[in-house]
This record gives C-alpha cells, sequence and structure tokens, in this order.
C-alpha cells in the first residue's frame, strides 16, 4: 500500500498536481498513506472524514435528495463527496471512498465489503468494489484500490494530453 502511494505522490509532483480525499469507510486510512510519504505535503491538501451523512452533507456538500434517494453506499454520493472535497480544497484531484467495512451493516443490495470509490479530476472514474474478509481487510483493500484508480486516471490523462499536442 505504501509503496504504491509512494509512486503515486512522486507522479503528482511531477505533474505538479494535487489531490485531495473524502473518507466515509475507510475512516481516514488512504489520508494516513498518504501522510507517511515524505514530501506527500507537496501534493496531498488533506481530506474529511465524512463517516456520518451530516458530515458529507455540511463539510462536503452532498445534497440531502442523493442521501435520501440512494443512502450513503452508492456511486451518486462516491460522485458527489469527489466533487464536494475537490471544490473545497482546489485541487487538481479528488477522491472518495463511501461503503459497508462491516461486520454489520450489510444488506442483499449492499452487502459487506460493498466500496464505491469516485475521482473527480481533469478524467473522472466511478468503480465499485466488492471485497472479501473483516473490516481491516475491507478497508485496507479500498485504500489500495483508490490509490490504482487514482493511478490509472493519471495515465488516462497523460494520453489525452499527448493527443491534444
Amino acid at each position: 500500500m505504501k509503496d504504491s502511494c509512494k509512486r503515486l505522490v512522486e507522479e503528482l509532483m511531477d505533474r505538479g498536481d494535487t489531490v485531495s480525499v473524502a473518507e466515509s469507510c475507510t475512516g481516514g486510512l488512504l489520508g494516513a498513506v498518504f501522510t507517511s510519504i515524505p514530501n506527500a505535503s507537496k501534493v496531498f491538501w488533506g481530506g474529511v472524514i465524512s463517516y456520518d451523512d451530516d458530515a458529507k452533507r455540511n463539510l462536503i456538500g452532498v445534497p440531502e435528495s442523493l442521501l435520501h434517494i440512494h443512502g450513503a453506499v452508492s456511486s451518486e454520493v462516491a460522485v458527489a463527496m469527489a466533487r464536494g472535497i475537490r471544490e473545497v480544497a482546489a485541487t487538481t484531484w479528488a477522491v472518495a471512498l463511501t461503503g459497508v467495512a462491516g461486520p454489520s451493516g450489510g444488506t442483499p443490495q449492499k452487502p459487506v465489503g460493498t466500496v464505491w470509490i469516485a475521482i473527480d479530476g481533469p478524467v473522472t472514474d466511478i468503480q465499485i468494489n466488492r471485497f472479501d474478509g473483516n473490516r481491516d481487510v475491507v478497508r485496507e483493500a479500498s485504500v489500495n484500490q483508490a490509490i490504482a484508480l487514482l493511478r490509472s486516471c493519471l495515465c488516462v490523462n497523460n494520453e489525452v494530453d499527448e493527443l491534444d499536442e
């Protein structure tokens, strides 16, 4: 996890980009991984742990209607979280995670291990994941996947930039 985040931080530094995070089910783990990397402060703005729906609404502007209609664990809310933190932080990129880490809270439609990850920036992406394992495994797998998803968006953005030249 730390090695892939170190590579991500280096890529962001090379590009002159910045990143912010909005975390729900990971409870700050992604931010902790970023801050474990020396010099990450050059690219990592920080983040919000929006574990409760009130935090999602009040800190990063997730509309009440999305929470009511789709629930906190949904693509719509993940996208709104990413957009919201990116707007608050004025960063190049934003990553948002929302899901059910367990051991309780799952439903047949959203079982434990369901995690939505959204990227907002020059390239956007949204991904649903279904991780197996206990709470710690789900949280760590979510952070690993978020790092990988942002790195893939950076690659796509590089390809788009090259086409524009």
